[in-house]
């Protein structure tokens, strides 16, 4: 194992019977960055997390945390490792002061040394005033941050988030970040962050392996994987645009690529401004109405639609 990685995971396969939620993938998380898995609901983000977790065996492959095999050594890596589920892990009727008690004694943790991470966990999530209030009484994004503290009260070196933000508002939201850079930035924390909001994973993390059935399609900073779609897309607004159509658009000089979704013809150029005399012409030639037409700065939305042929939200849509 590298001396820089916290994570090396190499040929992991994760099947449940006959399906496959994991197909082979490789990578590696380096020591205090944060890593995000981009993609949409039932991509294999979870399983990934699962197994590196321990919560789950691999079928196939290696999962090495911190040194340690996750095949031989569960117990070492259950306490380097702190993991913040989807599904909120709470108890509603007690109060937020004893959720954090028990999840702290199944860490191990009593007596002062419990007491002292409880009040530091919950200054860092800023549930320090609701300490001894009933948990199913706390907002949605309360009880996320409550969530969070509850993964951190061992003092994991690596912390494993799964979707964190799902149904909270802006302002939780934002909390949630801050209390996710302070523990990488004050504490040198590593995150493993999984999300399908691609303003999260471009916001937060330093380097994005972006996720589609079960397979890794790209790895890499955000900076690097928008820098390869070039100048950016043409999103024209059209009524009578066929299949046919994107075939003939693709073949144009300076156009990379061309996608028809809902009504939007999106067309991925290296040099949009020159693309667009060529694409213009060609619409024209046609005889495809143009309604409304739109240079974008590219996105990881763009990396994501140009790698899988669709736009992660209405995957995450179809597949909820």
């Amino acid at each position: 194992m590298k001396d820089d990685n916290i994570v090396e995971v190499r040929s992991l396969i994760k099947r449940y019977g006959d399906v496959t939620a994991v197909n082979s993938i490789t990578f590696d998380i380096r020591k205090g960055e944060i890593f995000g898995f981009l993609g949409p609901n039932g991509a294999g983000k979870t399983s990934t997390i699962s197994t590196i977790s321990c919560r789950r065996k691999p079928t196939a492959g290696t999962v090495v945390v911190n040194g340690f095999d996750v095949r031989k050594n569960a117990k070492q890596i259950r306490e380097f490792v702190g993991i913040v589920p989807q599904c909120l892990a709470l108890y509603p009727s007690i109060t937020v002061v004893d959720n954090l008690s028990f999840f702290g004694s199944v860490y191990g943790l009593s007596g002062g040394v419990l007491k002292k991470r409880i009040d530091e966990t919950l200054e860092i999530v800023g549930l320090s005033d609701r300490a001894n209030v009933i948990v199913e009484s706390l907002s949605g994004g309360m009880k996320r941050r409550l969530n969070l503290a509850c993964g951190l009260l061992h003092n994991p070196q690596l912390i494993l988030l799964d979707e964190p933000t799902v149904g909270v508002d802006l302002q939780s939201r934002n909390r949630i970040f801050e209390n996710i850079r302070r523990l990488n930035e004050e504490y040198g924390m590593t995150v493993l962050y999984t999300t399908h909001y691609m303003e999260e994973a471009e916001n937060l993390c330093q380097r994005v392996a972006i996720i589609d059935k079960g397979e890794i399609a790209a790895l890499d900073s955000p900076k690097n994987l928008i820098s390869e779609m070039g100048d950016g897309f043409i999103e024209i607004s059209v009524s009578n645009a066929s299949e046919k159509d994107l075939e003939d658009l693709n073949n144009l000089p300076h156009v990379n690529k061309s996608f028809l979704l809902g009504g939007k013809l999106k067309v991925q150029a290296g040099k949009t401004h020159k693309a667009l005399l060529g694409v213009l012409f060609f619409l024209n030639e046609k005889g495809i109405s143009l309604e409304s037409l739109q240079i974008k700065e590219p996105s990881l939305e763009d990396v994501f639609l140009k790698l899988t042929g669709k736009i992660l939200r209405d995957s995450c849509v179809q597949e909820n």
